[in-house]
């Protein structure tokens, strides 16, 4: 196959699209010159497409109807049996269908990737496989990720298993609703606001967002990658631990990792929280929305962790509020850049890149009608501070993030964690069919504003259900320094073990 040539006419339509005044006498000049450079693209055309091996076999699988998916959350099923023996043996796990599963659709909530199967494994699956463990489908997901409500994804909502008719959290919907209904034991969620942690809250699961870089994201379709974090989602502290031993450490191929420390983290459970310093970040409790029922838990929470030994005090760190707002232009502008304009890969980093997918979800032009509410406002905004001023906010968030990382990198100089609610609400109803574009919206971002921050700054943090408000889980949420998840999962093992979270 030979890559298409352009005319002279061609060249001259480039031109104009680059700005440039050009007579056709000079397109046709530069025609002539391009042809030989062509020839190289001809090359790399005809060569193979390196790709890693797919070790397990397994079939394309089903989508499961009625009965056999209650809750809306299976977006296929499908058995991959990894290794015979390992540190997951036993374990059954779900993907968030946003992690290539080769030989297994994926959709990503979203029908305008219908029909894409990928041709490798995530960089993560092979090492849930290697380590003995059974992947048992793909979890349904919010629309390219864009939603913290569970409302959004195609080809419907997923239901909390607490309360049908309710949010299960979003984006990784399906995964936490199908570790909190007891379908799976373990699930892979992706986070790049909160997408692990809200669902985790919502239905009453532990969920962990690591530092960034620590598990590769090779294989897992972007957002951004200067946020992008995939991990855990458990039903109890040791899973959640033992899971991340098995994700963790670099890959080389993710350009999102740097020089990863590694940790024991099944070796921190047990150890109680004596001697720890919490910090309570009063900036976590200070939204509009914040339920006093969350608030009540989640401090009652932390007077439990000062009863187990641990050096409890309020802290705060203002910064906390701007890096929420830094979140936006690097969100909204970098998954312009990266997902859409870029094809879901992007340009200008090293590593494995996923050209079927590339190829598949290029073809969103033709089906941009079809997004979700949620996709098309984050489009907008996006699209506006690119078009109108060239990135600009995009470049001085990231520049901002840095005073913002240091700020928080100090206050881990003094305390082990921090502690908030993880969201600031319980799970809301499910919005009817025939809910305004308002409604949506809300549904879908009334409960990030406290997750952001974090994937912005890079820190670690975790959600652990703390209590019940109205019936419904309540998430605590806690935040170590960089590369500190045995601290998280130390305190967080110590809180699991003082009781039925369901009874505090």
């Amino acid at each position: 196959m030979s890559i298409t040539r352009p005319t002279v006419a061609d060249v001259t339509k480039l031109a104009a699209d680059l700005h440039m005044t050009m007579s056709v006498e000079e397109a046709a000049e530069y025609h002539a010159l391009m042809g030989g450079i062509f020839d190289a693209y001809d090359v790399v055309d005809a060569h193979p497409n390196p790709l890693p091996d797919v070790k397990y076999p397994r079939t394309s699988g089903y989508r499961p109807h009625g009965a056999e998916n209650e809750y809306g959350a299976w977006a296929q099923k499908t058995t991959v049996k990894g290794a015979p023996q390992g540190k997951l043996s036993g374990k059954t796990i779900v993907l968030k269908d946003n992690v290539a599963l080769a030989g297994v659709p994926m959709m990503n909530g979203s029908t305008t990737l219908e029909g894409f199967i990928p041709a490798t494994d995530a960089t993560i699956v092979t090492r849930i496989l290697d380590a003995g463990g059974t992947i048992v489908g793909k979890a349904t997901c919010e629309h390219f990720c864009l939603s913290g409500g569970s409302h959004t994804s195609d080809p419907g909502p997923v239901h909390n298993p607490n309360r049908h008719g309710y949010s299960a959290g979003g984006s990784s919907s399906g995964s936490a609703a199908l570790v909190a209904a007891g379908e799976v034991d373990m699930a892979i969620g992706g986070d790049q606001g909160g997408s692990i942690r809200i669902p985790s809250a919502y239905c009453g699961v532990y969920g962990m967002k690591a530092t960034h870089g620590l598990v590769p994201y090779t294989g897992v379709m972007p957002i951004e990658a200067t946020i992008d974090h995939t991990g855990p989602i458990t039903s109890n502290v040791a899973d959640n631990a033992l899971l991340l031993e098995v994700l963790a450490g670099a890959d080389g191929l993710d350009p999102r990792q740097y020089a990863p420390r590694v940790g024991a983290y099944t070796e921190a459970l047990g150890k109680g929280v004596k001697g720890l310093k919490i910090g309570i970040l009063s900036e976590g409790f200070s939204f509009a929305n914040t339920q006093e029922g969350v608030a009540q838990k989640v401090r009652a929470g932390a007077d439990r962790f000062a009863a187990l030994g641990a050096d409890v005090s309020e802290v705060s760190v203002p910064e906390f509020m701007t890096a929420l707002c830094a979140w936006n232009p690097i969100t909204l502008e970098g998954f312009m850049a990266q997902m859409l304009h870029g094809n879901g890969m992007g340009f200008n980093w090293k590593g494995l890149y996923d050209v079927g997918l590339l190829d598949a979800h290029s073809a969103w032009r033709n089906k941009a009608d079809d997004f979700s509410v949620t996709l098309k406002l984050c489009m907008l905004v996006g699209q506006w501070g690119l078009s109108h001023y060239r990135g600009r906010y995009y470049a001085k968030s990231r520049n901002i993030v840095l005073e913002l990382k240091k700020a928080f990198d100090a206050v881990f100089r003094t305390y082990d964690l921090l502690l908030m609610p993880t969201v600031p609400c319980v799970a809301s109803p499910l919005p009817g069919k025939d809910a305004s574009i308002a409604e949506i919206v809300t549904r879908g971002f009334e409960m990030t504003a406290t997750t952001a921050a974090f994937d912005v700054t890079g820190h670690p943090a975790m959600s652990i259900p703390c209590g019940l408000s109205d019936g419904l889980p309540v998430g605590l949420m806690l935040i170590g320094n960089d590369y500190c998840e045995t601290t998280i999962y130390q305190a967080a093992s110590a809180f699991e073990a003082d009781g039925d979270w369901r009874q505090f």
